[in-house]
């Protein structure tokens, strides 16, 4: 095991320590030469875009257990204790995972505290593994998936390649020298991270690649590969955009208490029918509307779930009442404020919804 060393947390521009340290050496042999490519004036040096695009590509994904480390470059090796939200819970393995978030997720607006018993254990980027043995190391590993993440020096997760890719190996003249058949990502990030300067590669299109863990296609060159990079990447940014959209919206429904300011359908405006209501979302997923005119009239009750995927969407389920029954849908978030919430069906683009903080 490798231990953190002091200047670590002295000074963060050790990335290339923590990140891309020396590797498991990655030995393969070399097919005959491939006759049919011959040579190829677009080969890659070790230091080209298309270098950084496979070895990113193929670095160890660490963001699985993000909700337990918020280290996006690294996950902890199991098992672990960890106090959450003072309560004590041993992980064994990932289907313990759930024990964590349903801590975590039991409400909405709390501060959630999560605490590690030190040392242990966590597998970097460069699948190294590396042993942590107090706070203060973990803080810096986290410092340092953060500077990886603002230099794009961090993994690429939105795009996988698919296995097996051929590397086509060349010399300083463009010769054709070799080739090697790459099973993982494991092996690409190796092969990459201790590539020759003194060659030149190519990659052997077309390969495929599945993006955001949904979308397979076909890439036929180095630029198409830049251009799959920077979409799906731009994906996952907007994602990540609507991930804090809709952390902001649920602290806002929390904290707030709202009336039905319009609720549009066939082009008719309803919310006369919600007027003596005020509606209160709890921390815990659940939502009241209350008669503040009519005492006898009785609380309606339901739940609610903000989620985001590209957008923002606000899921209501009342029952028991059949006018704020109307309102059970998923509605998109088209605009929010501290103020107001805007929201259209995502079954029926005719059907508006507007929540107004009193």
């Amino acid at each position: 095991m490798l231990t953190l060393k002091s200047q670590i947390m002295k000074n963060l521009k050790f990335l290339t320590v923590l990140l891309i340290m020396s590797v498991f050496t990655f030995t393969s042999c070399q097919d005959e030469i491939d006759n049919e490519n011959g040579t190829n004036p677009n080969a890659n040096s070790a230091n080209s875009v298309t270098a950084s695009n496979l070895q990113r590509s193929a670095m160890y994904d660490g963001s699985f257990d993000d909700f337990l480390d918020g280290i996006s470059c690294s996950s902890i090796l199991l098992p672990v204790i960890a106090t959450i939200n003072n309560t004590q819970v041993t992980i064994l393995s990932e289907s313990d995972y759930t024990l964590v978030l349903d801590i975590i997720g039991e409400f909405t607006n709390d501060d959630d505290s999560i605490q590690f018993q030190f040392p242990l254990n966590v597998m970097l980027s460069n699948y190294t593994e590396l042993q942590v043995i107090n706070q203060s190391e973990f803080n810096a590993l986290f410092e340092a998936c953060e500077q990886a993440e603002n230099e794009a020096e961090d993994t690429i997760t939105c795009l996988d390649i698919n296995f097996p890719i051929t590397i086509l190996t060349y010399n300083a003249s463009a010769e054709q020298t070799g080739s090697v058949v790459l099973e993982s990502e494991q092996q690409l990030f190796n092969y990459m991270t201790n590539f020759n300067e003194d060659e030149l590669f190519a990659v052997n299109y077309p390969i495929t690649a599945t993006l955001n863990s949904e979308t397979v296609v076909e890439i036929t060159s180095d630029a198409d590969l830049q251009i799959q990079i920077t979409e799906c990447l731009a994906t996952e940014d907007t994602e990540d955009e609507a991930e804090e959209s809709a952390d902001n919206l649920e602290a806002i429904l929390v904290e707030g208490l709202f009336v039905v300011d319009a609720f549009v359908t066939a082009g008719v405006d309803t919310a006369n029918g919600y007027a003596e209501f005020t509606i209160d979302f709890a921390n815990d997923l659940s939502v009241r509307a209350e008669n503040t005119v009519n005492s006898t009239i009785a609380d309606v009750e339901g739940t609610y779930e903000v989620a985001s995927e590209l957008e923002v969407f606000l899921t209501l389920s009342f029952s028991g009442n059949a006018t704020f029954e109307l309102l059970n849908s998923t509605w998109e978030v088209t605009s929010y404020s501290e103020n107001s919430i805007a929201l259209q069906s995502t079954t029926n683009a005719a059907a508006t919804l507007v929540l107004a903080q009193i």
